[in-house]
């Protein structure tokens, strides 16, 4: 056999490439199946009964991870998985959550749920797809892991199979994810900062774990995958088309320039003095943080302000009037003297309820309406801005929808209009990329 030096240098580089390549592939198979090839544990091992303490803990736990919003079909059965969850890849659809031995947990060991939480792997070791965040949930101590299953467990079985995902070849295949998790997926299991208290490491604990806020507030690169689980640098959340604020940005926030019972309240109710949440974060609020206790909403919160105000901030560039044609100004007007003055008062002042409590907020120094992107106005704007509905905020006050009543240009000069007046100094909509969200949306 000839010496490699002594091949043709194509050649000699076609053997290289090649040589390098399977060791990258035994790499990838190492990495995402090694630890397989070791002894296994006993997953035939009965575990201890669960107590009623356990359960009622998992329930807990499982309100904190939202496991609702996904593993719940719109009008179907709670957890019994089935739920379309559209990417930029096509669908994927939940799992059944439900204890049915054949089609949901069944037959699964705690050890089997610990190793879907912390490595992403199924019960017969498949490889999840990371809809399914299991970057976040390997946060989670074996001990809350044992607790959500132990509640799982008491729920009425429902027989439903997981319907075939939809993605797009070779994206869901196994080596496609295999070569996905060694460039993205590591597990991080929980380790408390010991320079902070117990307060701010619960915070830390139920923002990166359970709470998974970077799965949102964090921009996803072209193969979907997050940065880490403490990032929330912010990012335009793919397919639903919402921008996530940067976390560590008081101009975004207001983590920083809040107080911290009003941060509690918007976490517990979705609405405060100076915010009020809608779209997807409406719906965590919903479904999962009104029903957290008030020092866990406090200890996330404190979590949260402690990393805005340690943030490293860009110095804010001096804000400069827009320019705005002098036809869209007064379309703008027109339109918001139509539509929105009657709510939000005629310089953007916002109402207030008899007991105090704001029913339309203010426009003037929103900072939703001064985000750099418009992305979220743009949405407000065509589909309505609701508030969730909570014990602390029964009764929110919500916008119509005006994505069969306001063109484009209409609605392009409307959200110009509220980015120029009483001292709002934001860039221009443009008829484009209100276009733009209406087509995405399939308005």
């Amino acid at each position: 056999m000839k010496n490699i030096l002594q091949m043709h240098p194509i050649k000699r580089l076609g053997w290289v490439s090649l040589t390098s390549l399977l060791v990258l592939a035994l790499g990838v198979v190492w990495d995402n199946w090694g630890d397989l090839l070791g002894p296994q544990p006993d997953h035939t091992t009965l575990a201890a009964p669960a107590t009623e303490a356990q359960i009622e803990h998992g329930r807990y736990l499982a309100l904190a991870g939202n496991c609702m919003a996904c593993h719940t079909p719109r009008g179907g059965t709670p957890l019994a998985g089935g739920r379309r969850i559209d990417t930029p890849f096509g669908g994927v659809f939940s799992s059944n959550l439900t204890p049915d031995p054949e089609t949901g947990l069944g037959r699964w060991s705690p050890q089997d749920f610990w190793q879907a939480m912390h490595l992403g792997r199924s019960k017969d070791g498949r490889l999840l797809i990371p809809a399914f965040p299991y970057n976040h949930t390997s946060v989670v101590t074996r001990e809350d892991s044992d607790a959500i299953l132990a509640w799982l467990k008491t729920l009425p079985p429902v027989v439903q199979a997981q319907p075939d995902h939809t993605l797009v070849w070779p994206v869901g295949t196994q080596p496609a994810l295999a070569v996905w998790r060694s460039l993205f997926f590591e597990p991080s299991p929980f380790q408390p900062d010991q320079a902070q208290n117990a307060e701010w490491n619960r915070g830390a604990y139920l923002v990166q774990g359970l709470g998974h806020c970077a799965a949102c507030h964090s921009q996803r690169n072209v193969l979907g995958a997050t940065g880490a689980v403490d990032d929330l640098s912010g990012g335009l959340m793919p397919v639903l088309n919402w921008y996530a604020p940067n976390l560590t940005r008081d101009a975004e926030s207001g983590l920083v320039s809040t107080p911290l019972p009003e941060i509690v309240r918007l976490l517990r109710t979705g609405a405060s003095d100076t915010a009020q949440t809608s779209g997807p974060m409406g719906e965590v609020v919903q479904h999962s943080l009104q029903h957290l206790s008030e020092a866990d909403l406090q200890a996330m919160a404190v979590y949260l302000q402690s990393r805005a105000r340690n943030a490293t901030q860009p110095p804010l560039k001096a804000a400069q009037p827009p320019r705005i044609h002098l036809r869209v100004a007064e379309q703008g007007a027109q339109v918001y003297e139509r539509q929105c003055q009657q709510c939000h008062g005629e310089r953007g002042e916002g109402i207030k309820t008899a007991s105090g409590e704001v029913a339309y907020p203010a426009l003037a120094g929103n900072r939703a309406v001064l985000l750099q992107d418009p992305t979220n106005l743009v949405q407000l704007v065509l589909y309505g801005g609701y508030g969730p509905v909570t014990r602390g905020h029964p009764r929110p006050f919500g916008m119509p929808p005006a994505v069969l009543e306001l063109h484009d240009k209409d609605i392009a000069a409307v959200l110009t209009h509220l980015r120029s007046q009483w001292g709002n100094q934001a860039n221009e909509v443009t008829p484009l990329q209100v276009n733009r969200i209406r087509a995405a949306q399939g308005g």
